[in-house]
């Protein structure tokens, strides 16, 4: 049986996929800003912000741009996002993600949601599984996002659980950093080769046995 006395997951990747949410958001908003956006610029924004996202596609751009313009386009971008997610149903739960969250309730432990997201509300709510969480840390509750790791010492905190007695789960290079730095054990969903500073890494949570950490 763990060890653990709480999980933290992230959501993004881990629980649901909205990437191709946000990838047609930013596509259109990186493309209206005269801005070539591929699936590769893409990657670059796993697991940052929306404005750190937003500031690495204006870095492309020949013009600069006023706070208020920037903070005007965050808002456009959120606003087709939101019209996108609107659409999700539990059936975009990913393989494996509910099993996941039974299994760690059914084993006594705290858990929590890390979401660098502002909609991370929203989505759980469409995926039907608001109450399978005892804390959500969304972006509106940080001054920092991931790399920084403060969204998982949060959880944590709220939790009442130590760091230490704490499994973060990540999909994403800057949240298994958050995760690491904030004294946690990392389990990395996804590629070993791109998570190398993840504990372990299993490709879903498909594949997620409570009991093997």
């Amino acid at each position: 049986m763990s060890t653990f006395k709480a999980v933290i997951f992230d959501l993004d990747g881990v629980i649901t996929d909205t990437a191709r949410y946000h990838y047609l958001a930013w596509k259109r908003l990186a493309e209206s800003q005269g801005v070539h956006f591929d699936e590769a610029f893409n990657e670059h924004l796993k697991g940052i912000d929306r404005m750190g996202s937003l500031e690495l596609i204006l870095a492309s751009s020949p013009r600069k741009y006023t706070q208020d313009e920037k903070l005007a386009l965050a808002h456009e971008k959120n606003e087709h996002y939101k019209e996108l997610i609107a659409t999700m149903s539990p059936a975009d739960l990913l393989p494996g993600a509910l099993e996941a969250l039974d299994e760690c309730r059914a084993a006594g432990l705290r858990i929590g949601l890390a979401s660098v997201s502002k909609n991370a509300f929203t989505v759980l709510e469409m995926l039907g599984i608001t109450d399978k969480f005892d804390y959500v840390v969304d972006a509106a509750k940080i001054e920092r996002g991931k790399p920084d790791p403060e969204i998982f010492l949060k959880a944590a905190s709220e939790l009442g659980v130590s760091p230490a007695d704490c499994l973060g789960v990540e999909d994403a290079v800057a949240g298994v950093a958050s995760i690491k730095s904030a004294g946690m054990w990392a389990l990395g969903i996804g590629d070993p080769a791109v998570l190398q500073q993840a504990d372990r890494v299993i490709p879903s949570l498909a594949h997620f046995e409570l009991q093997d950490y």
